[in-house]
């Protein structure tokens, strides 16, 4: 299988892997020949990429993070929480939290048990699940790059647990943001953003206030936009005075941000989204966090085309243990021109290395 813009697609191109809706239904099913009326849904629904099937990608397969129940059942519960959230009168808002908390933490072990039986690293570009609000999918996203770096940490169970559960719930205060600013797909005045902003604020005052909750819990609401040299809000705390939970959703956070199809944008790939961290790693980010979050992470997924420095064309086949930087990569193409197909693995070719990345 190979990663395609769905705007680079075309007709008659067979789909290597089901999309689902977040309900778990198929959308479109894996091996059917996408005719130009799907292609056209597809971009509709702000599908930026399809994993696609052809003769020079035989065999290459693509993992998901995480089964699809448990990923539909966790996009379910979050929709439900912050929909019902955003509805009830302020006096059922703690209720409501207590009577799903229970369920949203039955989820997160589940989440954290997956994610611990796995060797590999994480990539949400093989979950093909369409969600129709970002919050819902971002949330989830945030969790498992958190709990995926809290596993890098050697975190032990329980603080894995409580850091899924902080992440998942970091934006809880944006149910209390006018869907008008939320959802707003253009840039927002400065007035709205201040009014962005105090999500933090919300949802942990609703967090403290509300729940039973551990607190940290609430702090993960709050200071998930703090950054090292003061740089952040609400507080501008510096340094250790930021939650290492906090610290590490907010890399979550920044990387799942930009690395997810909006709108207005189109979603960067996985090495650049480090590079963004990377740059931040100087005063905003603990540069050990965002060194073993690389670790945690798959840098070029499996069906991604790449450059090497060499001159050489390829395709990523397959990915190595504990090296998420240096795939092995199936060969199409030397100096421009086409060649027989045939696998390297750059673990073992240190000279070698990706110049560039892109869907084809």
């Amino acid at each position: 299988m190979r990663l395609v813009r769905t705007d680079s697609i075309k007709k008659g191109s067979v789909l290597a892997q089901t999309i689902y809706n977040e309900k778990g239904t198929p959308l479109i099913r894996q091996g059917v020949k996408l005719s130009e009326r799907m292609i056209h849904r597809l971009r509709s629904l702000n599908i930026g990429f399809v994993y696609i099937d052809d003769e020079l990608t035989e065999g290459i397969i693509a993992e998901s993070s995480i089964p699809n129940d448990v990923r539909v059942e966790a996009i379910q519960e979050i929709k439900t929480l912050f929909t019902e959230l955003s509805e009830a009168d302020l006096s059922e808002r703690s209720y409501l939290l207590s009577e799903k908390n229970h369920k949203l933490t039955s989820i997160i072990e589940g989440i954290v048990d997956e994610i611990n039986g796995k060797e590999e690293a994480i990539s949400m570009l093989a979950d093909m699940l369409v969600a129709d609000n970002y919050t819902f999918q971002h949330s989830l996203n945030v969790a498992l790059y958190s709990i995926a770096l809290g596993k890098s940490l050697q975190f032990n169970q329980r603080k894995l647990n409580e850091l899924g559960i902080g992440a998942v719930l970091h934006d809880i205060g944006k149910v209390f943001i006018d869907d008008k600013i939320l959802l707003k797909p253009g840039r927002l005045t400065d007035e709205e953003f201040k009014t962005m902003q105090a999500h933090t604020e919300l949802g942990f005052n609703f967090l403290r206030e509300k729940t039973d909750l551990p607190s940290v819990i609430a702090h993960c609401a709050y200071q998930h936009h703090e950054r090292l040299d003061g740089s952040g809000y609400p507080r501008q705390l510096v340094g250790d005075e930021i939650h290492e939970y906090a610290q590490i959703i907010g890399i979550a956070d920044v990387f799942d941000a930009v690395t997810s199809e909006r709108v207005y944008r189109r979603a960067l790939l996985p090495h650049q989204g480090l590079e963004i961290l990377y740059a931040d790693a100087v005063h905003k980010f603990d540069r050990n966090f965002v060194e073993l979050f690389k670790k945690s992470i798959i840098v070029y997924p499996n069906g991604i085309t790449v450059e090497l420095n060499d001159g050489r064309k390829g395709i990523v086949s397959k990915q190595n243990k504990h090296i998420c930087d240096r795939p092995i990569v199936r060969i199409f193409e030397e100096h421009g021109k086409e060649t027989t197909p045939y696998e390297i693995n750059l673990a073992k070719l240190q000279n070698i290395i990706v110049e560039n990345s892109y869907m084809a």
